[in-house]
């Protein structure tokens, strides 16, 4: 079975639309679920995420819920966006970042609507843990969360979600119909129009 490595951050609704899509890929894989920061991945490339260029924010919402709508999932916007994730992320790498944990996260924030950091409490007991629950603040879990964000950086990822296979990058929600396309054939890369499309020399850069 093939390996697949899939990063997100519970902060982006495009890796929740993309969850909820996983029947759509083509053939099994045995995917690890590796959350990561992506404010963390933002300094790293030195970019900004969707939701602080304000016309790109409204724009990023509303297609959201307009894929949700075409793709018949729940989808409520949280009363406050972007939020902190990072108590959530570290609890979810503290549970071992299992698929159940994530989607009941994922459910919970964006299915529902709610408030990941007013409503903690409930959050935890949705995923079966006290609220009071040590993970968030254990060393070694704050140190694999950092360790997980460090190492997608260095492996390309530059975004959530992304999924990983053969070293290979398929980041966004859209991208599963590409990355069935690479499961059915691992040339796909190698072939000329993708060699060439490689290959472009960058001939004008803005400056900053």
């Amino acid at each position: 079975m093939t390996h697949a490595t899939w990063y997100f951050d519970v902060i982006s609704p495009y890796a929740y639309l993309h969850l909820k899509q996983f029947a759509k890929i083509a053939q099994p894989l045995e995917i690890e679920y590796r959350p990561v920061l992506f404010a963390g991945l933002l300094k790293h490339w030195e970019t900004k995420g969707p939701a602080e260029l304000p016309a790109k924010r409204r724009h990023t919402y509303r297609q959201c819920v307009w894929t949700a709508r075409a793709n018949g999932i729940a989808f409520t916007m949280p009363p406050l966006h972007p939020f902190n994730p990072l108590k959530v992320l570290r609890l979810l790498t503290g549970l071992g970042a299992t698929h159940a944990a994530i989607e009941a996260a994922y459910d919970f924030i964006w299915g529902e609507g709610r408030d990941p950091n007013a409503e903690w409490p409930a959050l935890c007991a949705r995923l079966g843990v006290a609220a009071d629950t040590p993970l968030i603040e254990d060393p070694a879990v704050k140190q694999r969360l950092q360790d997980a964000t460090a190492a997608a950086a260095a492996a390309g990822v530059w975004g959530v979600p992304t999924f990983e296979v053969d070293g290979e990058l398929f980041w966004g929600a859209d991208t599963i119909d590409f990355m069935n396309a690479y499961l059915r054939d691992r040339s796909l890369f190698r072939q000329a129009d993708m060699q060439r499309a490689d290959a472009a020399e960058i001939g004008a850069a803005r400056r900053l």
